[in-house]
């Protein structure tokens, strides 16, 4: 039987950012990254990713019977508990160095991954900010989006309010109408510079703090908008009290329920560099 795991390509090799690349994400809290994968290498991993992801969906409901936080995304978690092969990719040392040497540190735990597939006709992801979720005790998280398909605006590309991420927590808002109202009011007030990319290649990969605000339009255009995404902390973060009952949720699910202060150390958090 052939060993599929063995047949995907090595990711193992490290890909040097520039000075400036580091400089640009700690002054703006996200990054464009290109060519993280080859086109070679996400071709590979592209069809068991999404394999994994249609078997491990539980989203069943049809569009228009869907709340707006159900209508942004298909989103399904943790996809390397249930599938040695996106484990490789979501364990690989060539993303979690990137997200290391974004963050300053030397090394960085998965919290978790997910994939954030747009269906076409998808509504808009609203404003918001993905550390409100997250019982966390430091600001050095990032997480790594990458598009398994070319992508343009017309699919809903991750948007930015660059400088965002130095305000911390903002609003006690999930994501939702009302924190695309709120952040959307703010981030005008606050005249907080707008990034967004043009297009995508399958294998690029933005970057950006837990903090930093962001928000994708609607999928547009006839074609699914592919996206795997995993999350990365710094290693020797805690768990910190829990400001919400998402955080309290997240703790059980992605922490195995680590008292508060304790390392974040779980089988579930393993050190990936």
């Amino acid at each position: 039987m052939r060993n599929h795991v063995a047949d995907l390509p090595e990711l193992e090799d490290y890909k040097i950012l520039s000075r400036d690349n580091i400089q640009e994400f700690r002054d703006k809290g996200h990054l464009l990254v290109k060519h993280v994968l080859s086109s070679d290498e996400i071709s590979a991993y592209r069809p068991v990713i999404v394999n994994a992801a249609e078997v491990y969906n539980t989203e069943k409901r049809k569009l228009q019977d869907r709340d707006t936080y159900g209508k942004a995304f298909l989103q399904i978690m943790n996809l390397w508990q249930c599938n040695e092969e996106v484990k490789k990719f979501v364990f690989a040392k060539r993303l979690a160095k990137i997200a290391a040497d974004l963050m300053g540190v030397e090394n960085v735990r998965l919290y978790h991954d997910q994939a954030l597939f747009k269906e076409s006709g998808g509504g808009p992801t609203p404003w918001h900010q993905d550390q409100y979720y997250w019982p966390i005790d430091t600001n050095n998280t990032i997480t790594m989006w990458m598009p398994l398909v070319d992508i343009d605006v017309e699919m809903g590309m991750l948007t930015f309010a660059s400088g965002s991420f130095t305000e911390g927590s903002v609003f006690d808002f999930e994501i939702s109408d009302e924190s695309e109202r709120a952040f959307e009011n703010y981030v005008k007030e606050q005249k907080f510079p707008i990034s967004r990319a043009k297009t995508m290649k399958a294998g690029d990969a933005t970057w950006h703090r837990g903090f930093t605000m962001h928000h994708a339009n609607g999928n547009n255009s006839d074609k699914m908008r592919e996206v795997m995404t995993i999350i990365y902390i710094a290693d020797g973060a805690r768990v910190s009290p829990f400001k919400n009952e998402w955080q309290k949720n997240d703790n059980q699910k992605w922490l195995m329920g680590k008292p508060i202060g304790e390392l974040i150390d779980s089988e579930l958090n393993p050190k990936l560099l």
